[in-house]
């Protein structure tokens, strides 16, 4: 089976690669810099060396590079590829939408779209949400947070908008009797101090071996497990959430429920329906 996982030439989205490989999954790396995505086959292929992985260009920024993504057929896609932004200044992709809105969320929605004939009948969806998420509220009136912006703002409600659109996608599957599943996987608290060395991809300072955050949160290679078992666990369901065990921070993954904010159907839709006007483009339910 091949699985295309967004940016997974770094941080969450490597270990994802790296933890599917060793499963002997054929692994695509979705990345739009190519020396990043070659040094990143490398690593994975020292740390696994029967690894099938290949590089696809993938700029989630671009409508219009999207369109053109040849993955071939696979049996899932981890929408893993994400922007937090640092500074405080309001960036906009090239078709003028806030950046990590339009990464985060209307590139993966593009991308699905982009990808639908090239998913097996049985294909797995898997968007990345955030605990981020739970605290966040969409604004219909200002989806692109050109009001009272602050990068922190923009990242949480490009989180919610990826939960609830997995979650209206399941919806939509499951009526026109699907068989492709849409599910979401979020990492918990995974933190750069507490995750493996893997030069030159990462790695740790020394300073930040040590310290109580090891007893709430995990490394990135603990926050990539709960996207590889939705995206190839046998227990896992259409329209679930899988976080970690404990408190939803770190540990094993496993369901949790579908609560508010994300059991808003009716925000649901209404994202979709702004999502395809905004991208020109709608997954082909069916």
């Amino acid at each position: 089976m091949a699985v295309l996982v967004t940016g997974g030439n770094a941080g969450i989205g490597y270990f994802v690669a790296e933890q599917l490989a060793e499963q002997g999954v054929e692994v695509v790396l979705g990345s739009r810099d190519a020396g990043k995505a070659e040094v990143a086959l490398k690593v994975l292929r020292e740390r696994v060396p029967e690894a099938r992985v290949r590089h696809v260009p993938l700029d989630l920024a671009s409508l219009e590079q999207i369109k053109e993504v040849d993955a071939g057929p696979l049996e899932a896609v981890v929408l893993n590829a994400g922007v937090y932004l640092q500074q405080a200044e309001r960036r906009e992709t090239p078709a003028g939408h806030e950046m990590a809105f339009g990464v985060n969320h209307l590139g993966h929605f593009a991308l699905v779209a982009a990808l639908w004939p090239q998913l097996r009948p049985d294909a797995r969806i898997v968007n990345t949400g955030s605990f981020a998420a739970k605290s966040a509220k969409l604004d219909f009136a200002d989806l692109q947070t050109r009001q009272n912006y602050t990068p922190k703002l923009a990242y949480e409600r490009s989180k919610l908008a990826q939960t609830l659109f997995a979650l209206e996608l399941d919806r939509r599957l499951k009526a026109a009797g699907s068989d492709r599943l849409s599910v979401v996987a979020h990492p918990g608290g995974a933190l750069d101090s507490l995750t493996p060395d893997r030069p030159p991809l990462h790695v740790r300072k020394a300073k930040d071996r040590l310290g109580l955050s090891r007893i709430i949160l995990q490394g990135k290679d603990g926050g990539a497990r709960t996207a590889v078992r939705a995206a190839v666990g046998p227990d896992v369901h259409s329209g679930q959430i899988w976080g970690p065990r404990v408190f939803g921070l770190r540990g094993r993954p496993r369901p949790e429920p579908v609560r508010a904010p994300y059991a808003d159907v009716e925000a649901a839709q209404q994202l979709w329906a702004a999502s395809v006007e905004l991208t020109g483009v709608e997954p082909l339910v069916s």
